[in-house]
């Protein structure tokens, strides 16, 4: 059973959405279904990795960074949330209050202390606030953890 953690970028285009979905299938498939997938459930990244793990018949952890991390997604994405955590057989529920670059990383962190392997979703740029994928993945470097960098030909960032 492997253990892979996933850091991305959120508010992806559609085609960069399909783009990424297809990438993350493939780079899991050799896995499947002895994957135990660790996701924030966020938008973007952590979403369609976490699905991708739940179709391919993987187990999925979520890790909560705050108690009103909810409240910070996109409303439009908390439908996907809720049914994602509803699938998550086990829930790591960090202390933090608020959804701040703080608890983002602390979660980075968390899922880093319990992963074999990092999936970053991520076009290779500096992180745009602290506890961004670039962090993370950087922290997982630091760790000499081993980083999948997922960005296919055509990806962009809004």
């Amino acid at each position: 059973m492997i253990r892979i953690a996933v850091s991305g970028h959120r508010g992806l285009p559609a085609e960069t959405v399909a783009l990424v979905s297809e990438a993350i299938r493939e780079s899991l498939a050799g896995h499947a279904p002895a994957i135990t997938g660790l996701s924030c459930l966020a938008d973007g990244a952590d979403q369609i990795f976490a699905r991708a793990v739940i179709t391919l018949g993987g187990t999925l952890e979520a890790v909560i960074p705050a108690r009103r991390y909810r409240e910070g997604l996109p409303a439009e994405t908390r439908h996907e949330y809720d049914a994602l955590l509803g699938l998550a057989e086990r829930v790591h529920e960090l202390e933090f209050v608020d959804s701040t670059p703080e608890s983002h990383m602390a979660a980075g962190c968390l899922m880093l202390d319990h992963a074999d392997e990092l999936f970053a979703v991520w076009d290779g740029r500096p992180a745009r606030g602290y506890g961004g994928t670039a962090d993370v993945v950087a922290e997982a470097r630091r760790r000499g953890m081993n980083v999948r960098v997922i960005w296919p030909e055509g990806a962009r960032r809004d």
